[in-house]
């Protein structure tokens, strides 16, 4: 009896601790969860954190015909709507993820329950809502167990704050806005880009589940890995699997799509390749400063790379397209004869310039290098890291056929990039000012100077338009009007010159009397200087300012031959405005800036200006046109390109004009139909560095061509709408520009006097 009441006690005993420990466990849990929601374990996402959670977004660059032509990012993530997700993604996500994800609240009391039971042998409980609140706020987290436990109770409380929040629709969005799916593709958006060139809506079925299967592991799972693609193949597989498990996809439908290979369309995002490389680097060093210059609302800078910004540009993405091509396609045969031409000659690729000179342009490019900064910095002295340049080594280069392996010494590797022939081309819209196409080199990973907005280079011929303009605007003389090609010699202190000056006629020869107009279209050296004679130097440097050009112009007649640096952005900018009616227009590249909610802060207005009147305008069209119809950009008309045929004949209007700097250092061509004008520079990095003749050397051959294929392309595209008309003539046309028969001979054959002689012209 003693003894049964005694086991009773124990028993009574025994009930009472356990419920003693229970009750201290049970309120030790809830203390946990209280302390965790309060922040005791480390700040916890506020209200607002939720509302707007920090996900890295990339800032996206977009063309004025709706195409993503870059991003600005540290992560490439950029969100997608649920409404933008294709049906079949989602459905494999749940049925492989979280195939009660439309029934809990957030947390899976029964998989949580199985986990435990199971010593999470079958896999772990956290649904979609969890992996996302750990995504989103905590990542990976410690790998020790006391933390590990902390942060799993803080992802519980996160998920069912979530699950009040938002939407299962919306945190399914926000959970593949977030995974990172490897090679710089985070969020399903990038994956679909980078992976597939698709956006998620245009994903097939087997293509979701590729992208659902890389979830488990990204890294193991990557398709882009061709020594695992037998085992990503099975995981997809396995994905369509589920599905059918969960009713999503017929079991004839899984046979069907686990027989069909992995076809990727594999396209990696990165600042140094894609579309308008070098555009993007120069509106990234404009954006660095726009952040300065439009704060947010609570007075901090946007962040390009997080911000999620939207730029939306002028450039179009098929002109920029075709002008990319155009480049490539000419100057890959230029350069084959640039090699030809070069070959076995000393001291190549630099023409008539001393050893020393030569010296100091590789000291100066050895300097400039990444291997004597990187040497530098890890305190070699300059004798060590100029051996160095002579020491052989495994590297890729860049050819027209595409990278090559090889072994060169790095100093090598300097002489054969001063062999290539680089350039400049801007496309833009006379009336508004858009830039629609913008390629600053032949290869931004290699080359990363920009010849547009950086370089400027001696302009040549494609001056003379400005000297022309202030002539017709000043002394009222039409490109009708006659003038005598005859030698012709500036004296010693005219107009400041230091020296006489007699300038010469590139192909040596005097035309005699010579309108306006053909002087231009044939280029004619010594008609240039007589006008800019006539009018002074002072007043051709006012007219190029006026037409917005910045670059610093040398009070000097001989800026008449286009002595002078100037970048292809001003002088297409410039140019522009004779085809706009006389009214100067900016460059502009900007249409308006959004931030990641949609809302516009910032519409830049153009800025504009009237230059000269239509009269005057149209008359420099004109004289234009007679480039191509019969002077220097004739090529255009019935095609070639001084040493290859193109087929790229234009019968319709065309102003243009050729240009060719001291010892072929510089080509140029400028091009203008109503609605669309673009400049072409080509040359090599130093000036020393250029062909031997003018034939191969001149704009005509290297530059014109670019312009010609471009506009090819443009016109075969009805979408683009590029005019082949006439431009518009304007009413009352007061100067005379349809030169039938030639007006009053201006005789300037006569000693120069101080000043100018008005009746030289007819006036």
């Amino acid at each position: 009896m003693a003894s049964n009441k005694a086991n009773t006690n124990d028993f009574s005993e025994y009930k009472r601790k356990f419920w003693q420990l229970f009750a201290y466990g049970f309120l030790g849990v809830i203390l946990l969860f209280l302390f965790a929601s309060w922040g005791f374990f480390g700040k916890m996402p506020s209200f607002d954190d939720l509302e707007n959670p920090d996900s890295n977004v990339a800032t996206e660059i977009i063309s004025s015909d709706g195409v993503v032509i870059g991003k600005f990012f540290k992560e490439n993530r950029t969100p997608v709507k649920y409404e933008e997700l294709p049906q079949h993604l989602v459905k494999a996500l749940v049925a492989t993820e979280d195939e009660r994800f439309y029934e809990h609240p957030g947390i899976d009391a029964k998989g949580t329950l199985r986990a435990v039971v199971r010593l999470g042998r079958d896999g772990g409980a956290s649904t979609l809502t969890q992996q996302l609140a750990k995504n989103l706020f905590h990542g990976e987290g410690s790998k020790f167990i006391l933390f590990r436990v902390i942060q799993k109770v803080k992802e519980w409380i996160i998920a069912i704050r979530l699950e009040r929040q938002y939407t299962k629709q919306e945190i399914i969005a926000l959970y593949l806005n977030q995974v990172d799916f490897v090679n710089g593709a985070v969020g399903i958006r990038s994956a679909a880009k980078i992976y597939m060139n698709k956006e998620p809506k245009d994903l097939t079925i087997e293509e979701s589940a590729l992208f659902v299967g890389m979830l488990k592991n990204p890294s193991l799972y990557n398709p882009n890995r061709k020594k695992r693609a037998k085992l990503v193949l099975d995981r997809r597989n396995t994905v369509l699997g589920q599905m059918v498990k969960n009713g999503a996809l017929s079991e004839a439908q899984k046979e069907e799509l686990s027989k069909l290979p992995i076809k990727l369309d594999f396209r990696p995002e990165s600042h140094s390749e894609g579309s308008a490389t070098y555009f993007r680097e120069y509106l990234r060093d404009y954006m660095k400063k726009w952040v300065k210059d439009h704060l947010k609302p609570d007075g901090t800078e946007y962040d390009l790379y997080r911000d999620g910004l939207k730029i939306y540009t002028t450039i179009d993405s098929k002109m920029q397209q075709y002008a990319e091509e155009a480049v490539y396609e000419h100057l890959k045969n230029v350069q084959k004869e640039f090699f030809k031409g070069m070959k076995d000659k000393e001291n190549a690729p630099f023409v008539d310039i001393t050893p020393e000179q030569t010296q100091q342009i590789m000291n100066q490019a050895m300097k400039n290098s990444e291997r004597w900064r990187k040497m530098d910095l890890n305190g070699k002295t300059e004798d060590e890291i100029i051996k160095s340049f002579s020491v052989p080594a495994k590297m890729k280069i860049f050819t027209y056929d595409g990278e090559k392996d090889t072994i060169m010494t790095p100093k090598d590797s300097i002489i054969y990039y001063k062999h290539f022939l680089q350039t400049g081309m801007m496309a833009m819209e006379p009336r508004t000012g858009h830039i629609k196409a913008w390629v600053g080199g032949v290869n931004y990973k290699y080359f990363q100077y920009d010849h547009v907005g950086q370089g400027a280079r001696q302009v040549g011929s494609t001056f003379k338009p400005f000297v022309y303009a202030t002539v017709m605007e000043q002394l009222q003389m039409s490109p009708c009007d006659s003038i005598i090609d005859s030698y012709f010699t500036m004296p010693k202190g005219k107009w400041g010159i230091d020296a006489d000056w007699s300038p010469k006629n590139s192909d040596g020869n005097y035309r005699g009397t010579i309108t306006l107009q053909k002087a231009l279209a044939n280029s004619v050296n010594t008609v240039s200087a007589k006008l800019i004679d006539k009018v002074g130097p002072q007043a051709v440097v006012d007219m190029a300012k006026e037409l917005g050009i910045t670059s610093k112009i040398p009070v000097q007649p001989s800026i008449a031959l286009g002595a002078v640096d100037i970048t292809v952005e001003e002088m297409v900018g410039a140019m522009s405005t004779f085809a706009n009616q006389g009214v100067y227009v900016k460059p502009n590249f900007i249409i308006k800036i959004e931030d990641k909610n949609g809302v516009v802060i910032d519409q830049p207005m153009p800025v504009t200006k009237d230059v000269v009147n239509k009269d005057v305008a149209y008359a420099v069209v004109k004289l234009m046109e007679g480039v191509t119809q019969s002077g220097t950009g004739a090529r255009l008309k019935w095609g070639g390109g001084g040493f290859i045929q193109y087929d790229y004949s234009f019968g319709n209007p065309i102003a243009g004009k050729t240009g060719t700097s001291q010892n072929n250092s510089d080509g140029w061509f400028i091009g203008m139909v109503p609605n669309l004008a673009a400049g072409i520079w080509v040359g090599n990095e130093d000036r020393a560095a250029h062909f031997r003749s003018t034939h191969m050397g001149q704009g005509a051959t290297t530059a014109l061509p670019i312009w010609g294929i471009f506009m090819k392309k443009c016109y075969a595209d009805s979408d683009l709408d590029v005019s082949k008309e006439a431009f518009e003539r304007p009413e009352d046309l007061q100067i005379k520009v349809d030169c039938w028969t030639p007006k009053k001979v201006v005789d300037t054959t006569a000693v120069p006097t101080d000043e100018p002689n008005m009746d030289e012209f007819g006036l």
